[in-house]
């Protein structure tokens, strides 16, 4: 059976040392090369050819995220795993975002580990972390997916919440005691919804965010 070629980048040495006992004792893995820093990831790949990159956050030179775009460039092929011991939100949000075929928190226990690298690998995009950051997770998620739908349409966030409204069936009264707003600020907003959009009415205008994806992703 043919093994997974694995880089592990960390600047901790234990790191490489526990991380590789627990690999080798695996029928499907074997650790073809360790970096310490992020100046010496792009070589290592080029001559180790891994198919998976264990890749810290926070490594001397080039951070890893810096890393994660120059394999996600140059090797797309190569799939690359955070494995860090930052545990917040953002990081995480900001390493998927990038590419990572997932982000593995360094407070699991090790003995999972190969499970998740496995998953890694069929790109089951993931994230292992504590549940309680996971609702802030989602919700950058969220802000995340708003900010995208604002960019391709012009939609104001507050455009936003009427056309999600609107397109779960509620009135225009209903929008606006829902929303706190005024029945005829709520038609104003309708109409430059309707230009922005190029539709002639709410029917139209729901079509058109079912679509583009826009309710389920802003709605989370």
């Amino acid at each position: 059976m043919a093994r997974n070629r694995v880089v592990l980048v960390d600047d901790h040495p234990l790191i490489h040392k526990a991380v590789g006992e627990y690999l080798a004792e695996t029928d499907d893995f074997e650790v073809v090369g360790a970096a310490t820093s992020g100046a010496q990831v792009g070589p290592l790949v080029a001559r180790t050819a891994p198919d998976l990159v264990l890749l810290d956050l926070h490594i001397p030179v080039l951070d890893g995220l810096h890393c994660l775009a120059v394999l996600r460039e140059k090797y797309p092929r190569v799939t690359v795993v955070m494995f860090s011991g930052a545990e917040d939100p953002k990081s995480i949000e900001e390493a998927l975002s990038a590419g990572a075929a997932a982000y593995v928190c360094k407070s699991i226990d090790l003995a999972d580990l190969p499970a998740m690298l496995r998953q890694a690998l069929k790109r089951n995009v993931y994230f292992s972390l504590p549940a309680n950051v996971g609702g802030t997770l989602e919700r950058l998620r969220s802000e995340r997916a708003q900010e995208q739908m604002r960019d391709r349409t012009g939609l104001t966030g507050r455009e936003l919440e009427i056309l999600v409204a609107v397109s779960r069936g509620l009135s225009n009264r209903d929008v606006a005691r829902e929303l706190f707003l005024s029945d005829q600020t709520v038609k104003f907003h309708l109409h430059n919804i309707y230009g922005k959009l190029g539709v002639a009415n709410r029917t139209q205008a729901t079509a058109a965010a079912h679509g583009l994806g826009f309710v389920g992703a802003a709605a989370q």
